[in-house]
C-alpha cells in the first residue's frame, strides 16, 4: 500500500491496472487448481463406481441364493460328455446343465473379484478359486461376507447387526437360456420361402420368354405370307 501513487491521474489509473491484474492472476490460478482437483476427484468418483458395480454384481452371482445346494460343483462339460457316453443316457448333461452354468458365472465372478477385491477378498477369491481348479466343491459363503460389509461400508450404511443370523449364501441359481433350434428352423423357413419367391420370379421370366418367342413366330409367319400374295 505504501508503493501506491494516487498524487495523480495517471497514478491513479497505473495502480487499479496493476491491482486488477494481481486480482486476474490470483482468480485464474485458484480457478485452474479446482478444475484440476474436481477432474481428479471426478476419476477417482468414477474408479470407484465402477469397482463398487462390479463388485456388487460379483455379490449377486456369488451370494444369490440361501436354500438348495450352496457349494459349486467343479465338474465340466466334457465330464459330464464322458459320464454320458458311458452310460449311455444323456441325463447327466440335462440335470448338470444348471450346475455347469453356476460355475461359470461363479469363476467369472471370482476373476472380478481377483482383479478389483480387497486384500481379504483377493485371498478368499484365489482359494475358491483354486479349490475349482483342483476339482474341489467349492463354497463362497466367506467371501459373501466379506463383500456385503464392504460394500456396506463404502455406501456409508449401518452395518448389519451382529444378532441377526444371516444364512449361508451361495450362487444364485443360473436360469438356462432358450436354444437356438427355432432361431434356426425359422432361418431355414425363411430361406425357403425366399427360395420359393425366386422360383415364381423364374417362372415369370419364362412365361415372358415364352410370350415374346410367340409374337416373334406371329411376325415372322404375317411377313412370310405377304410376300407369297
Amino acid at each position: 500500500m505504501r508503493n501506491l501513487d494516487f498524487s495523480s491521474w495517471q497514478g491513479i489509473l497505473t495502480t487499479l491496472l496493476g491491482l486488477v491484474l494481481i486480482t486476474l492472476i490470483g482468480v485464474s490460478i485458484r480457478l485452474i487448481v479446482m478444475q484440476t482437483m474436481q477432474q481428479r476427484r471426478e476419476r477417482e468418483n468414477r474408479q470407484i463406481n465402477e469397482r463398487l458395480r462390479t463388485l456388487i454384481a460379483a455379490y449377486k452371482t456369488l451370494g444369490g441364493s440361501f436354500t438348495g445346494e450352496l457349494a459349486v460343483s467343479p465338474v465340466h462339460l466334457r465330464d459330464l460328455r464322458l459320464k454320458a457316453a458311458d452310460t449311455s443316457n444323456a441325463d447327466p448333461l440335462e440335470d448338470n446343465e444348471r450346475a455347469r452354468r453356476m460355475r461359470d458365472a461363479v469363476e467369472a465372478a471370482l476373476s472380478d473379484i481377483i482383479l478389483l477385491g480387497t486384500e481379504e477378498q483377493v485371498r478368499l477369491a484365489v482359494k475358491a478359486a483354486t479349490q475349482l481348479a483342483s476339482g474341489q466343491p467349492t463354497a463362497t459363503d466367506e467371501l459373501v461376507v466379506s463383500l456385503r460389509e464392504f460394500i456396506r461400508q463404502v455406501l456409508d450404511l449401518d452395518p448389519i447387526p451382529r444378532e441377526l443370523a444371516v444364512p449361508k449364501q451361495g450362487p444364485a441359481r443360473v436360469v438356462a437360456k432358450s436354444g437356438k433350434g427355432e432361431g434356426g428352423a425359422g432361418e431355414k423357413g425363411g430361406a425357403g420361402r425366399t427360395g420359393g419367391g425366386g422360383g415364381a420370379g423364374g417362372g415369370g421370366g419364362a412365361m415372358g420368354a415364352g410370350m415374346g418367342m410367340g409374337m416373334g413366330i406371329g411376325m415372322g409367319g404375317g411377313s412370310a405370307a405377304g410376300d407369297t400374295d
